[in-house]
C-alpha cells in the first residue's frame, strides 16, 4: 500500500492517511476545512480508514461535523450525554444549542460572577418566596394591625386606629391601582407609576404613603413574600421628599383668654392644659383627674398617655391652677369628648370668636412664652416633652416675655 492514502471524492482529494513514521508510530488522518488544517491519530490503518471516509462524507455534505477536532467532538458528546440524563432525571428536554445560548447569556450579566454562585444566591432568596396576590397580601397585613389599635381595659392601644385606618385606606388603593398583581411581581416601576398619579398631593401626604409602603414591604420579607434583597425601596419614587415646614405660629394671650372664657366646661381644661401646661391633644384627651390633681403642683403624663410612651411631669404654673381650680374633685377622665368632636367644637369656637386657624397653637404658644421666659431649652423640652434641640431650633426667639401679660 503506497502512503499517503489519498481520500476522493469524484476525483477530489478530500482526506490523506499518512504511515507511521520513526517519530509517529501511529496512523495520522489529515483533511483541510474552512482554511484550516485538522489532523486526527489512530492506531491502526482500519481506524483511520474509517474515520477517513466519514470525514469525506462529511466534508461533501458540507456538515459542520468535519470541522471539530478530537477535543471538541469529546466535548460535544459529552455535552450531549449529561443534557441526556437531564431528560431523563426532569423529564425536560434541552437541546445542546439551547444550553450553551442560555449559559453564555447568564456569564454575560453575571459580570464575572460564577453561575453557581447565582444559584447559590438565588435559592436562598428569590426561590423561597411564596406567591400571594397583593390585594390579598394588604388585607392580611391590615388585619394583623387591627388588633394592635383596640386598647385592653385600662390601656393604651399599641397603634392609633387613625394611624392604622389610614395605612390600610393607603395600602388598598395601591392594591386597586395593580390589579391580579402578586406581591413578588412588583417592581419599582409599579411604584414610580402609583406615586405619578399622586403629584397633586404635598410632600408630606407623599411621604406619608412612602413610609406605609416601608412598613408593608417590611411584612412583606418577614413572611417571605418577597426576596429580603428585593430593593423596591431604591425606586427614585420612593425617596421622601424635603418638605418646606409652615411656620410655627401660636395663639396670642388675648385670643387665649377668648377661648378659654367662651367654651364650655367640657373644652375648658383640654384648652388650657394644652396652652398653659404644654401637653399634646390627644395627650390631654386621655388624661383622668387622678393624674392632673394627684402630685400637688405638677399633671403626671404616665407612659400609657404620653405620645412618646415616656413619663414626664408637668409643672402647674399659677395660670393653670387657676384655671383648674374649678374642677378640684373631679374623677374619671378629664373629658368625655373624642379627638373628632374635639376638634369640630374647637373649629366652631374660633370662627365665632373670629380667631385665626393656628396649626397646633396652644402647645406652640406653650413652648415659645417658655423658652422665652425662661432661656432654658432643657426646662422647656422636659415639660413639653421634646427634645431640647427640637426647642431650640423652632421655638428661640418667637415670643417675647414683653408680650405675656401682667
Amino acid at each position: 500500500m503506497k502512503f499517503p492514502v489519498k481520500l476522493k471524492y469524484r476525483g477530489e482529494v478530500k482526506a490523506r492517511i499518512y504511515a507511521p513514521t520513526k517519530a509517529h508510530r501511529i496512523y495520522r488522518l489529515y483533511w483541510r476545512i474552512a482554511g484550516n488544517s485538522r489532523i486526527k491519530e489512530f492506531r491502526t490503518y482500519a481506524e483511520a480508514k474509517q474515520a477517513g471516509d466519514r470525514v469525506v462524507r462529511d466534508l461533501v455534505r458540507n456538515s459542520p461535523a468535519a470541522a471539530l477536532t478530537a477535543g471538541q467532538a469529546a466535548d460535544a458528546m459529552t455535552a450531549l450525554e449529561l443534557l441526556q440524563g437531564f431528560h431523563q432525571q426532569t423529564g425536560r428536554s434541552i437541546s445542546l444549542k439551547r444550553a450553551v445560548a442560555d449559559y453564555v447569556e447568564a456569564a454575560r450579566q453575571l459580570n464575572g460572577r460564577t453561575l453557581a454562585e447565582a444559584v447559590e444566591g438565588y435559592l436562598s432568596t428569590v426561590a423561597t418566596v411564596k406567591r400571594k396576590d397583593l390585594a390579598e397580601a394588604v388585607k392580611e397585613f391590615c388585619e394583623a394591625r387591627q388588633s394592635k389599635a383596640v386598647a385592653g381595659p385600662g390601656k393604651r392601644p399599641a397603634l392609633s386606629p387613625v394611624y392604622v385606618a389610614d395605612t390600610a385606606r393607603q395600602l388598598r388603593e395601591f392594591a386597586a391601582t395593580f390589579p391580579g398583581h402578586a406581591v413578588c411581581d412588583l417592581a419599582k416601576q409599579h411604584f414610580t407609576l402609583f406615586m405619578g398619579e399622586h403629584a397633586q398631593l404635598s410632600p408630606k401626604s407623599r411621604n406619608h404613603f412612602r413610609a406605609t409602603f416601608r412598613l408593608f414591604l417590611g411584612w412583606c420579607v418577614r413572611n417571605d413574600l418577597i426576596s429580603r434583597n428585593h430593593r423596591l425601596l431604591e425606586a427614585d419614587a420612593l425617596q421622601p421628599e424635603p418638605m418646606d415646614e409652615a411656620p410655627i405660629d401660636f395663639y396670642r394671650p388675648d385670643e387665649l383668654r377668648a377661648l378659654l372664657e367662651n367654651c364650655d366646661s367640657q373644652m375648658r381644661p383640654v384648652i388650657a392644659l394644652q396652652a398653659l401646661a404644654g401637653l399634646r391633644l390627644q395627650e390631654a384627651l386621655r388624661l383622668d383627674w387622678r393624674e392632673v390633681f394627684g402630685i400637688v403642683g405638677h399633671i403626671e403624663i404616665s407612659t400609657s398617655k404620653s405620645k412618646t410612651r415616656q413619663r414626664r411631669l408637668v409643672e402647674i404654673c399659677p395660670a393653670l391652677e387657676q384655671w383648674l381650680a374649678p374642677y378640684l374633685g373631679m374623677e374619671g377622665k378629664v373629658t368625655s369628648q373624642t379627638l373628632d368632636a374635639y376638634t369640630w367644637q374647637f373649629i366652631q369656637l374660633r370662627k365665632k370668636l373670629k380667631i385665626p386657624s393656628r396649626k397646633n397653637g396652644l402647645r406652640h404658644g406653650f413652648c415659645s412664652f417658655h423658652f422665652a421666659l425662661h432661656s432654658n431649652e432643657n426646662l422647656t423640652a422636659a415639660q413639653a416633652g421634646n427634645s431640647p434641640a427640637m426647642i431650640h431650633g423652632h421655638y428661640k426667639g418667637l415670643a417675647s416675655i414683653n408680650q405675656i401679660p401682667r
